[in-house]
């Protein structure tokens, strides 16, 4: 009992964001240049209010709620090239619909650190550029 811990480990999460161009490409060729970015900014406003909706909805402990959002980020993310973030909202939509709270609290927390660094991505994609 009388033990100290003298190893700790910090892990890092850092993951890489799976981005389709293809898809921002697709909104510039179907909508011009100001068409695609006033596009992109309502999406990512959207995609934003959602990943604070989500995070709200958990610790509300709202499962339905939270489980409706979550599945709400899942096209839109799609429709801006955002897989890996798209991906992890449907692992979001899973867990919030199981028993598992650890893998719940794992996931959304994966969630809104990917969601944060999707959004930046997104701004700093030279499509994005003006």
């Amino acid at each position: 009992m009388g033990e100290t811990m003298s190893n700790i480990t910090i892990l890092a999460h850092d993951e890489h964001i799976q981005m389709d161009p293809a898809a921002l490409s697709a909104l510039h060729a179907q909508l011009g240049e100001a068409g695609a970015e006033g596009v992109m900014s309502r999406t990512m406003e959207e995609l934003a209010n959602r990943l604070s909706l989500v995070e709200r909805c958990y610790y509300q402990g709202n499962m339905d709620a939270l489980w409706k959002a979550a599945k709400g980020m899942i096209g839109t993310a799609e429709h801006v090239g955002l897989l890996s973030l798209a991906q992890v909202a449907s692992d979001v939509a899973d867990a919030a619909r199981g028993d598992d709270t650890v893998a719940l609290a794992a996931v959304l927390g994966r969630l809104i650190r990917l969601g944060d660094r999707s959004l930046t991505a997104v701004w700093d994609a030279p499509e994005m550029s003006v």
